[in-house]
């Protein structure tokens, strides 16, 4: 991580000219019961929210598939996700008698406790007065805030390395080994798909680069970058198409398999906690973080944007990156393995690195020249439009003609000495029983025309 610190550190003073990391959220009057009760808030804020996305997550994928979802238990099925929890906790907690017992307990804590850090550094609103003391909507913020999250998440990955190691069991090693591999991929890509928010913001404090939106979310003018990280958040929570280290139909539940009881629900919780971790940095780096979509900015010289209105905005957000989850998870099938390896190391992390030095040109070219950056996308956009309109012009490759279908030829299985599957255009030869009842029919019945050999092979 420091190699991290010191290489990003440098992006923002070197390219943005601005300092390492400026922080804009004043917490020189919090207190000692103001952060305990900012720490409880963000807590029962994660806790409720998984709650409720358990009971989000069916119902939307529910619709999707003409189902009804949970409806049964309380108004709409509420109460649905609280009759889940009640009997994860009253559910026989099994431990596997060859696991190593300390690591086994302790790898759940370690997924969990990480992913609760998360939120520590991601800003809810501007400032407020709670019980008469003024304080930013957020628990605390420094200059690189972003490597933090960044670093609570990679830790967070050894709960399940660890989970599938200590079990002591074939399929949750598998999935650990998986976890292993998917982090260090995506994470890198995701890592990457930041440094060009860092680069225009010029600073990697989460407080900083919400102020550094006030004119124009990021997304917009760093739209690859924000398509590259949509992808990768969904590989670093482990979800579908993406949920490799748990697929239940190649390695039963992957790293969960030993797990029962809460040990099982620690896990659980830690999954949709990130789920809500990452909504909150792609809100927070490229949705503009607690600040009012326009025209409601614009009311009352930005009255919506004060107060506690912008709490609504942020997790209206948030919630807006988990319907994306659910959508994707009911909409996609897994991937296999060597796709998923595919997209992270050929495609999403070169695409990442011409994405950050195009960003770097151009923020250079803004600090030579003092262009203003509405009138650089302009331009950058009329050279799109001009290179779609071009290729239209371009003509069409005619297709080849083609080939004749061949004749079916005969294969022989077991011609290098073990059976191997016929590719297309193949024939297997007909099975010894196929050849007695043709013989039997060419005996009794001699001027029947020959069966073709396909037909044969039954």
């Amino acid at each position: 991580m420091s190699g991290w610190a010191t290489a990003l550190g440098a992006l923002p003073t070197a390219v943005g000219g601005g300092t390492a990391g400026p922080v804009s959220a004043d917490f020189s009057q919090d207190v000692f019961w103001v952060w305990l009760l900012k720490a409880v808030g963000i807590i029962v804020f994660l806790l409720t929210s998984v709650l409720i996305a358990i009971w989000f997550e069916r119902r939307v994928v529910a619709r999707m598939q003409l189902r009804p979802g949970p409806n049964v238990h309380g108004p709409l099925g509420l109460l649905q996700s609280l009759a889940d929890a009640m009997k994860l906790l009253v559910k026989e907690d099994v431990t596997v008698r060859a696991a190593d017992k300390l690591v086994y307990i302790l790898a759940p804590m370690i997924a969990v406790l990480c992913s609760l850090l998360v939120y520590a550094v991601i800003p809810f609103g501007p400032e407020v007065s709670i019980f008469g003391v003024v304080t930013p909507l957020q628990l605390t913020d420094f200059s690189v805030a972003v490597l933090y999250i960044l670093a609570c998440a990679a830790v967070g990955v050894y709960g399940i390395v660890l989970g599938g190691w200590s079990s002591n069991s074939t399929y949750p090693l598998l999935g650990g080994v998986r976890s292993t591999a998917q982090v260090i991929s995506y994470e890198l890509a995701m890592g990457l798909s930041l440094v060009s928010v860092f680069i225009m913001a010029g600073s990697m404090s989460t407080s900083q680069i919400v102020d550094s939106q006030t004119q124009i979310w990021w997304f917009l003018p760093l739209l690859p970058a924000f398509v590259i990280y949509l992808i990768s958040m969904v590989g670093e929570t482990n979800r579908l198409p993406f949920d490799l280290p748990e697929a239940e139909g190649e390695l039963v539940g992957g790293y969960t398999t030993e797990y029962s009881s809460m040990k099982f629900a620690w896990f659980f919780l830690a999954e949709y906690i990130n789920m809500l971790n990452v909504s909150a940095v792609a809100t927070t780096l490229f949705f503009g973080g607690w600040r009012a979509p326009w025209p409601i900015s614009a009311i009352n010289d930005g009255m919506f944007n004060t107060g506690w209105w912008p709490v609504l905005w942020f997790v209206a957000k948030v919630w807006l990156f988990m319907f994306v989850f659910v959508w994707i998870r009911g909409s996609v099938l897994r991937f296999r393995y060597d796709q998923f390896m595919k997209i992270g190391w050929k495609i999403l992390i070169p695409a990442a690195l011409v994405w950050v030095v195009c960003v770097t040109l151009v923020q250079a070219a803004r600090q030579l020249w003092d262009v203003d950056l509405r009138t650089l996308l302009f331009g950058l956009a009329g050279v799109v439009v001009v290179g779609l309109v071009l290729s239209f012009l371009v003509p069409e490759k005619k297709p080849e003609p083609t080939p004749e279908p061949t004749e079916p030829q005969d294969f022989d299985p077991f011609a290098d000495g073990y059976p191997v599957p016929p590719l297309p255009g193949q024939v297997l030869p007909p099975s010894p029983r196929a050849q007695r009842r043709l013989a039997a029919t060419d005996a009794a019945d001699p001027s029947e025309p020959e069966t073709p050999l396909e037909v044969r092979g039954g």
